[in-house]
């Protein structure tokens, strides 16, 4: 196995994406790459044409749709943690199958891991496909930073809470953030160890929030990538049915606030939260529905 690097992807009908994502693939790395295909479930045939097109492939079903950080610990488990020892690999890499790979991207996080050797998850520069840089490196949400981004994100784009938690005004640097976008990143294998992996309570939406979170409360740094670019091209799951996806976001929003407010005195607290998460839910879910005709 020696230098052999695992890659960890979920796929749920993913379409040309899958082999987009697989034939874009070589030019991120010069090490030899096995690739688990963590499958939630897909109809549409793609992992099935993937294993026999690339012969790097593995197809792992999972047994149903379980959801994102589930079907990544599933893999986790049959692949990295039940290795033999003496091949021990360090990192693995998890990312959506709709994401494009840049020139030498997973080699230079590598590059980047070695300079930070308390860094749990590293994550590259994430452009979208109009061209624009996605914010993937962001705080962690506060509750007057993250409530107010939620609040009042969706109807005022710039409002400065928005800003703040998303780092829209910082320069790409190589740095220290309070999370990274799970579309793409590479894991210490002892750090995810460390802290269980996901939490499978996030069924989708926050898992990469959580475990950011989690990292840096065990010791461990989230630490943005620049150099490293990847395109990101959205169009795995998140865009079938947006109102359903928009419900589970809140849902999942509302899993990480509670989980960091959990006492008696703070029940108030967490109230407040479920409220102003069901209006907004409501909100956003009915105006996805008026665009889509429904």
């Amino acid at each position: 196995m020696g230098d052999e690097l695992v890659v960890v992807t979920v796929t749920y009908s993913p379409g040309p994406h899958l082999d987009r994502f697989l034939a874009s693939l070589p030019h991120a790395t010069e090490r030899p790459v096995t690739v688990v295909m963590a499958d939630n479930g897909s109809t549409d045939g793609s992992p099935e044409e993937a294993l026999q097109r690339y012969p790097n492939t593995r197809l792992l079903r999972t047994g149903g749709n379980l959801g994102y950080g589930t079907a990544v610990n599933r893999a986790v488990s049959e692949y990295l943690r039940d290795a033999d020892p003496s091949h021990d690999p360090e990192f693995f890499v998890v990312a959506n199958p709709d994401v494009q790979w840049g020139p030498h991207s997973i080699d230079t996080l590598l590059e980047a891991a070695a300079r930070w050797p308390r860094a749990g998850a590293l994550g590259p520069l994430i452009n979208d496909p109009d061209g624009t840089v996605y914010p993937s490196a962001r705080h962690q949400p506060s509750i007057v930073r993250g409530g107010m981004h939620a609040v009042v994100g969706p109807f005022w784009k710039s409002n400065p809470w928005t800003a703040a938690y998303r780092q829209d005004r910082e320069e790409p640097s190589e740095r220290v953030v309070g999370w990274l976008s799970g579309a793409c990143l590479l894991l210490r294998r002892s750090a995810f160890d460390d802290v269980s992996g996901f939490d499978e309570r996030y069924f989708m939406y926050m898992e990469d929030v959580d475990l950011g979170d989690r990292l840096a409360k065990a010791g461990w740094q989230n630490v943005y990538v620049p150099s490293a670019e990847v395109l990101h091209h959205k169009g795995h799951s998140t865009g079938r049915d947006p109102a359903r996806n928009l419900a589970a976001h809140h849902r999942s929003t509302y899993t990480f606030l509670a989980d960091r407010y959990p006492r008696w005195w703070q029940a108030p607290l967490r109230g407040a939260f479920r409220g102003a998460l069901a209006v907004r839910a409501g909100l956003v879910v009915r105006k996805s529905r008026r665009r889509k005709g429904h």
